[in-house]
Formats: C-alpha cells, sequence, structure tokens
C-alpha cells in the first residue's frame, strides 16, 4: 500500500508527510516540484524513514505522473501541489492557472486512467483527496460560517484557480466515477512555513527590528488553523471520509490581522526579555492594503466533526507560542530563504 502526496515538501505536505511516515501504515511518496516555496530541510526527519520516498515530479508533466503511478501503486493520492499565495497571484497569475488548474487536470487524468487499470476491490478502497481553501467560498459579512454547500465567490486570482481546480475534482467524481473527496481549510499556520506569509513574516520582522506592515486598517479577519491539527484532519478524510463529499476543517479562532501581529508582538516580548526592539509592537506600521481583500473568513467544521469526530487540538495561544518559539530555535531554516528564494518584500502591489 502507498500513498502519494504531491506538494509534499510544501509548508502543509510536510507536515502531513510526517504524521503519515511516523504512522507507519503505508509507503508515503512525496512528488513535489521543489519550486520557490518548497524545502526539502523540511522532510529531514523522515528522509532516512524506510517507508518514505521521494519523487521530483511536476504534475503538470503527465508522462512524469503516469510513471508515478505505476511504480509506486497508490491506493491514494492526496493533492496539495499548489501556488499559494495570494499577492503573488496578483502579480502573476498565470502561474497559478498552470499549476492549480492545468495540474489538477493532469493529475485527475492520470488517476483515472490508473484507476481503471485496478481490479475492483483495489478500486473500492482508491481514494482521491483534494485538498483546497476556504478562500473558494468569498468574502464573509461580520456574521455567519463558511459551509459546504454555500456558493463559489472566489475574489482573487488565486481563489479563482483553487475553485476551478475544486470543480475539477467533482466533476471527476460525477462524470468518470473517480473517487474523490474535496477538503477546504481555513488559514494553516506553525512551524517551517515559507516566511511571506503573515505570521512567520511578522516573527522574522520583528526580531530584526524592522516595520511590522498590516494591511490596511488590519480589521481583516481569518480562522487560524494549526498545521498539525489540519495534516490529522487530512489523514482522517483519507480514511474515514466518504467520496463525493466535501469537508471544511478550521480552527475555531477568528482573529483580525491586526490581533495576530500584536499577539505574535506580546510572544516576542516575553521570549527576547532584552531586545533592543521591545515592545515589539513599536514596529506595527500599517501600510497600502491588498486588492480584492476580503473582509472576513470562518469555517463551519460541524460536519467534519459530526461524521469523523474531528476537532483542533490545540487552541490559538498555544499554536502561537510554539510557532514563534520555533522560528527563534530555527533560524537555520528559513534564513536561507531570505538570502535567496524571498528577502521579505511587499508582494501584489498594481
Amino acid at each position: 500500500m502507498s500513498i502519494i502526496v504531491t506538494g509534499g515538501a510544501g509548508f502543509i505536505g510536510s507536515a502531513l508527510v510526517s504524521l503519515l511516515v511516523d504512522q507507519g501504515e503505508e509507503k508515503v511518496v512525496c512528488l513535489d516540484k521543489l519550486t520557490y516555496a518548497a524545502n526539502p530541510a523540511s522532510l529531514d526527519q523522515v528522509a532516512d524513514k524506510p517507508n518514505f520516498v521521494f519523487e521530483r515530479a511536476d504534475i503538470c508533466a503527465a508522462d512524469e505522473v503516469a510513471r508515478i503511478f505505476t511504480q509506486h501503486k497508490p491506493t491514494a493520492i492526496m493533492h496539495l501541489a499548489a501556488e499559494s499565495h495570494v499577492d503573488r497571484s496578483i502579480d502573476a497569475p498565470g502561474q497559478f492557472i498552470q499549476t492549480n488548474i492545468v495540474g489538477t487536470y493532469t493529475l485527475l487524468t492520470q488517476a483515472l486512467a490508473y484507476f481503471e487499470t485496478l481490479p475492483a476491490a483495489e478500486r473500492e478502497r482508491f481514494r482521491f483527496l483534494h485538498v483546497s481553501t476556504d478562500e473558494v467560498y468569498g468574502s464573509l459579512g461580520e456574521s455567519g460560517l463558511f459551509t459546504e454547500d454555500m456558493a463559489y465567490r472566489p475574489n482573487s486570482p488565486y481563489a479563482a484557480s483553487k475553485a476551478s481546480s475544486d470543480l475539477l475534482a467533482r466533476a471527476w467524481r460525477e462524470t468518470f466515477g473517480l473517487p474523490t473527496l474535496i477538503t477546504n481549510c481555513s488559514n494553516n499556520y506553525g512551524p517551517r512555513q515559507f516566511p511571506e506569509k503573515l505570521i512567520p513574516l511578522m516573527i522574522i520582522k520583528g526580531l530584526a527590528g524592522q516595520p511590522m506592515p498590516v494591511y490596511g486598517s488590519g480589521q481583516n479577519v481569518r480562522d487560524w488553523l494549526h498545521v498539525e491539527d489540519h495534516a490529522e484532519a487530512l489523514a482522517l478524510v483519507l480514511r474515514n471520509g466518504r467520496p463525493g463529499q466535501t469537508y471544511n476543517i478550521g480552527g475555531d479562532s477568528e482573529r483580525a490581522n491586526i490581533e495576530v501581529v500584536r499577539a505574535i508582538c506580546a510572544e516576542l516580548d516575553r521570549a527576547l526579555p532584552d531586545s533592543p526592539h521591545r515592545p515589539h509592537a513599536s514596529l506595527i506600521q500599517s501600510v497600502a492594503d491588498r486588492p480584492g481583500h476580503d473582509l472576513r473568513y470562518a469555517m463551519d467544521f460541524s460536519k467534519l466533526n459530526r461524521e469523523l469526530g474531528w476537532r483542533p487540538r490545540r487552541t490559538f495561544e498555544q499554536g502561537l507560542a510554539q510557532t514563534v518559539r520555533w522560528y527563534l530555535d530555527n533560524s537555520q531554516w528559513w534564513r536561507p530563504i531570505l538570502d535567496g528564494a524571498y528577502g521579505g518584500q511587499r508582494l501584489g502591489l498594481r
């Protein structure tokens, strides 16, 4: 038995790969192109495990994907490979169309061709789990939650590309009988997140005593989900979810962006009592808002709780303290990124 995890060297993917490898029930094949946001160092803890395999490949390359399916004979595909940063989708939407839509189409097409070669008993076990985002639903007002039956209203090129890939996964189930499932998650955070994202970027800028930029008024609200809680939910959905269903995964931790940044500053103040930059909140700086910035996201994950018994195990306060500590203790992981792939500059301005 084997599970192929696409995008397994990325932030969420590496947390999921580590969980699956440690559970030891299957061979775990990490399929990753190693784009700028992937980091092989995120897989160091499992690299030498006998049930771990790494395949460097592009999900848009049909021949390579077909070879990997034939060679490793997966019982499941967990599809996380994606361009994921909203600001980058404003600057270069074509990359998002190619990876998130064309890549998903290629993967689904090859998965179906492989699935149709399987004996009936193996078809019964096979699953294709497509991992997506809450951003496909658009923006909420001051109240309400995203539910699985809400209409899609994506507002950024990133969200539109993920909405498209969700619909492809649904269509391959309805038209061709490929047993797909879809999950839509809220904002993830935790160790090993690429520093273009809000929480690691604020930690690193605060450490350096640099301005900590907050878009607009900082009142945009997100529901924060610890990456390890997310990985546990994905493993549960793969094994016990119903094909053809969508499951929302949320952190039950709504926070305005300015609240998150202030909480990071407070953690830095506690962890670094001798820092010349205390109080770190003095570094917070309001900057021009992101184009098309959604006001609020919040997830109703009651279906996942009701059917599979899942809920997040970590509070935001616990998870944030752990995350800040990790970035303080692991500069050897993130400093080479700042010296190469991303220097902390503002993206997504037009």
